[in-house]
């Protein structure tokens, strides 16, 4: 989708997207940056560096989403919307009737969520609830950037979800060791994508996701 040749640019640049899309991104990063005077949605220290570090890492997700058995995208611990606004501007050409699903307990960013998903006319619910309280939902894809240990996301996914197909996630430089001890007890199956906008992360699609017997 992207290549790490472009993320050294200031102004957003995607290849294949169009100029409306493009146009939302910037749009949608500049909101960002004006709201996290008011709240904390990043770190202030990635401001200046807002499109590699926040709207391109989300952006090189569209990979695992991007696939005709996908429909819906429920993304946990949302904070600013990301990946998950990112992903739903970029599919908005791509996919009609592609909705996300948001979960974010925190009611001033439950809120930009609302106006974000207003603002770029996105198929989206934003939940002011705490996942570990839900029961029985369903989605094709659960995704997370930044929300919890990936065992603890692997509990929610079994436990809380009645339904969904894979779970996308992101792992740092301590990613492999993570998997590897994530594979003591639970089976699963993973395509795994070097992440362009870190040397030391990956992106991780899980699908088929089992617990070992004890």
């Amino acid at each position: 989708m992207i290549d790490s040749k472009i993320i050294k640019i200031n102004k957003i640049h995607l290849p294949n997207v169009s100029r409306e899309t493009l146009e939302e991104l910037e749009d949608y990063s500049q909101s960002i940056l004006s709201t996290n005077k008011k709240i904390n949605l990043i770190s202030s220290s990635t401001e200046k560096s807002i499109n590699t570090r926040h709207i391109y890492d989300s952006a090189q997700t569209i990979d695992f989403i991007d696939k005709n058995d996908i429909d819906v995208c429920t993304d946990l611990g949302s904070g600013a919307g990301l990946p998950s606004i990112v992903l739903g501007i970029l599919m908005k050409s791509k996919k009609q009737g592609f909705k996300l699903i948001f979960y974010e307990k925190s009611y001033h960013k439950s809120n930009f969520l609302m106006m974000m998903a207003k603002k770029f006319k996105l198929d989206a619910k934003i939940y002011q609830k705490n996942i570990f309280e839900e029961k029985n939902l369903v989605t094709d894809v659960i995704i997370c950037r930044a929300f919890k240990p990936l065992p603890v996301i692997f509990d929610i996914a079994t436990k809380n979800f009645k339904n969904f197909k894979y779970i996308v996630v992101y792992l740092g430089k301590s990613g492999n060791k993570i998997l590897k001890q994530v594979s003591t007890k639970w089976k699963f199956d993973l395509e795994k994508m070097k992440s362009l906008t870190s040397e030391e992360s990956s992106v991780v699609k899980i699908s088929n996701l089992k617990k070992k017997y004890e």
